[in-house]
């Protein structure tokens, strides 16, 4: 009798990210505690007049490495395992970190260019939406493949239900989410991915272009102080 393992293949990438945010976590604990908006700034969170004034376009990248409470690094990190182990063996390790940090990036560019200049963000979920948007890429190039539909679906499902809970849960960044939704989406169509069928070239090209002007009017609009 011959068997098959239908195993999936560790995530490593995943499991990586997953430490780092865990071990940041633990600094931030160490540092007086993941709620205190100095310990946060300290770490680089996310705040639009640091950004505008001091020129700390830093926080960008490292707003997405910390968390505010546990139950904010759990949350986003049971949704990032989940999505990985499928995502990171259809795309490739590295081709998953680098939507993963830019999605995480292009989360908070939004949240720059719109959201409230004083108030402190942090946290993974502006990545996670990222993953959501790549997962939705890959369904949109790949219907006609079985688990990508359901995998899709899925993804479409939890990012809709999660911006609508956006909408009534104080706090919650969703300008940061849709950022990130987005950047995804169009990074997966620009960097393709190893085992579905990618988009032809001249998508890529506009996908680009869409990076570039979103960049671009991101950093513009947020370089305006709100008083």
């Amino acid at each position: 009798m011959e068997t098959r393992d239908n195993r999936l293949p560790l995530p490593y990438m995943t499991i990586a990210i997953l430490t780092v945010l865990v071990v940041m976590y633990l600094i931030e604990t160490v540092m007086g505690g993941s709620t205190r908006a100095a310990v946060l700034m300290k770490l680089g969170a996310m705040n639009n007049l640091a950004v505008a004034s001091h020129h700390q376009f830093w926080r960008l990248f490292t707003a997405q490495f910390l968390h505010i409470g546990w139950l904010h690094l759990a949350s986003n990190a049971v949704m990032i395992y989940y999505l990985g182990q499928y995502l990171e063996p259809i795309i490739g390790s590295w081709r998953f970190l680098g939507i993963y940090l830019l999605s995480g990036v292009g989360g908070n560019l939004l949240g720059f260019a719109a959201g409230n200049d004083y108030s402190i963000a942090a946290g993974a979920s502006t990545a996670l939406f990222g993953l959501l948007g790549a997962v939705i890429t890959l369904y949109v190039r790949n219907r006609n493949v079985d688990f990508m539909a359901q995998l899709g679906k899925m993804s479409i499902a939890l990012a809709v239900i999660n911006l609508g809970l956006d909408l009534f849960i104080k706090d919650i960044d969703i300008l940061g989410h849709i950022g990130g939704l987005v950047t995804g989406f169009f990074l997966c169509i620009l960097i393709g991915n190893k085992d579905l069928q990618n988009f032809k070239p001249k998508m890529r090209v506009i996908a680009l272009v869409i990076l570039i002007l979103y960049t671009v009017w991101s950093l513009r609009s947020g370089m305006v102080i709100k008083y």
